[in-house]
């Protein structure tokens, strides 16, 4: 199922992409795949820009930042470091294909897990149930976010926690046994799950808000089998993995643990320096205690903290968009719930871990705006809760087993139990396919024919412009780059229009954005353009809703504009 899978997510890029047009559909995934790129074939992750010194750092792609002229990512480090390292050692050609794969393996060590804590029934076709679920299929063919490797490495990690803690089966010859100073596999698992879990935190640092309370859940469940030596060699395996992605921080944002985001920066810095405060008030001052407070609550809300709209999003982006997982989870809780006297250890970590888990996810990301299809009352597979939210999904998929497996037996013979199982899957698998491929209007087939039409827009723009343009675009960019210098505007700020009338002096300046009607290029060129001693005109209409135009001075627009290099 493993490889089944591999083959299916990797067709998307496959079929959409080749060697000389490797686009993404979004600014995120464009900026891993060309800093992962870049970091593979020269070993360094930010380059020089040097027109960013004439516009004021305002020449870049969404998702990338310019200090001074040095263009860096704003992501997180973990996929470009480690994809980068890969290609570095293979071929940048194989970064497509690096998530679709390290998925497939996810599902094999998903399995693993899960069998650990229900049972090979129970891992068996949660497994299966996974490699068909539509956010874990659809991530993986977008194979440059970074959610999918995130949540791999979180499986991994989980998994070899759990091989640590295990109890084995008595030895052959206790004198061996007895006489070792050190038992190799159990430490071995611990150091392998500490290094994992420093590649999931690597690739989502934000993530660290609910992956510290979980895993310090997790040891305090099992303190004792854990002891200190495995604690020791966990900590030193997860340093030693997170110790890449420090250096890089302090190249590119001179400190070991900031980041491109300069407002989880800030947050962060609001947050030390308000426990900093509530430290030095001690229990005398009870007002400062309290205005500390509420600045941690606000900057850990960094958007707000609305429970309502919360619940809301989990009824859109779960109870209604997989209600087939959902709904079988809800019943499976309340059946495992209706069993607690005889949970072991093992159920009460599982389930107390997703709950602290879903509780932090569901509050922090369901309180935010995320509009990542342009109609923003549109709820699609490709809004961002869908992927924040992979954690969630995996821990409910268990869960949704239990009540199949149970509404299975209402059966006494085993060819009719079975022969329900298989037909309950076999269900699973047309529902979730047909969503992922047309079900919502980011589904994996619109995306393709869309990816598809994209390349002769960006084959015709390339022979319109020179190779040196700069083109100002609200939504192109992602396609524009690296191939062509690119600005995201429009008009309607005067200092970024300022900034326009700067780069004509020096480059081919051009727009690409919807086209306007002729009252609108002339009012530009009447009212708005003249006092940036500017002057707008078509070069040509590229597609049915886009015109390319070219931005030239007073002085430009009275000679013949010269032809762009072919």
């Amino acid at each position: 199922m493993a490889l089944v899978f591999f083959i299916a997510a990797a067709s998307f890029n496959y079929l959409t992409q080749s060697e000389d047009f490797i686009k993404w559909l979004s600014p995120d995934e464009s900026a891993n795949y060309n800093f992962t790129k870049f970091y593979a074939q020269e070993g360094r992750l930010m380059f020089f820009e040097k027109y960013n010194l004439i516009s004021h750092d305002i020449m870049h792609p969404r998702s990338v930042r310019s200090d001074f002229g040095w263009l860096k990512p704003v992501s997180f480090l973990g996929i470009i470091l480690i994809y980068g390292k890969i290609a570095g050692l293979t071929t940048y050609k194989i970064l497509p294909f690096l998530t679709p794969l390290l998925a497939a393996l996810g599902i094999i060590f998903y399995y693993l897990l899960i069998k650990e804590i229900f049972g090979k029934r129970n891992a068996l076709i949660s497994a299966l149930v996974l490699a068909v679920f539509p956010p874990f299929v659809y991530y993986s063919a977008r194979s440059m976010f970074h959610n999918v490797p995130f949540t791999v490495f979180l499986v991994i990690s989980l998994y070899f926690a759990v091989i640590s803690v295990k109890k084995k089966k008595q030895a052959i010859d206790e004198n061996k046994v007895k006489a070792a100073a050190v038992d190799i596999l159990p430490n071995l698992a611990a150091g392998l799950s500490g290094a994992f879990l420093g590649l999931t935190i690597i690739t989502r640092t934000s993530e660290l808000i609910w992956l510290i309370p979980v895993w310090l859940l997790i040891w305090l469940f099992n303190i004792k089998k854990f002891g200190f030596i495995k604690l020791i060699i966990f900590i030193a395996c997860l340093l030693f993995a997170i110790t890449p992605a420090m250096y890089w921080n302090k190249i590119l944002y001179q400190s070991y643990w900031r980041g491109g985001y300069n407002e989880m920066n800030q947050s962060i810095l609001n947050i030390a320096g308000a426990g900093s405060e509530i430290f030095k008030a001690g229990a005398v001052n009870s007002a400062a205690i309290k205005n500390g407070l509420i600045e941690i609550k606000n900057n850990f809300f960094h958007f707000g903290w609305q429970p309502v709209k919360s619940f809301k999003m989990i009824y859109f982006y779960f109870a209604k968009m997989f209600y087939w997982i959902f709904w079988p989870a809800f019943f499976g809780f309340l059946l495992l719930a209706s069993k607690i006297k005889k949970w072991r250890k093992k159920h009460y970590v599982f389930l107390s871990a997703l709950f602290v888990a879903a509780a932090i996810l569901i509050s922090y990301y369901g309180s935010w705006d995320f509009h990542d299809n342009p109609d923003p009352k549109s709820r699609t597979i490709g809004n961002s809760y869908t992927r924040y939210w992979l954690p969630i999904y995996l821990g409910a998929i268990p869960l949704a087993v239990i009540f199949l497996v149970k509404l299975s037996n209402i059966f006494k013979k085993k060819a009719l139990i079975y022969g329900l199982r298989v037909l309950m899957v076999l269900l699973i698998f047309f529902i979730s396919l047909r969503f992922v491929l047309i079900g919502s209007e980011e589904g994996l087939i619109r995306s393709a024919r869309k990816q598809l039409t994209v390349r002769a827009e960006y084959e015709q723009i390339l022979n319109l412009t020179e190779s040196r343009a700069v083109i100002v675009t609200q939504y192109h960019d992602k396609l524009l780059f690296p191939a062509r210098k690119v600005i995201v505007g429009l008009f309607n700020d005067p200092n970024m229009t300022k900034e326009y009338a700067a780069l004509v002096k020096y480059l081919p300046v051009y727009y690409y954005n919807f086209t306007f009607p002729e009252k609108d290029v002339n009012y530009l060129n009447d009212k708005k353009l003249p006092e940036f001693g500017l002057r707008i005109t078509p070069v040509e209409q590229i597609t049915k809703d886009f015109t390319l135009y070219r931005l030239l001075s007073r002085e430009q627009a009275t000679t013949t504009p010269p032809q762009p290099n072919k």
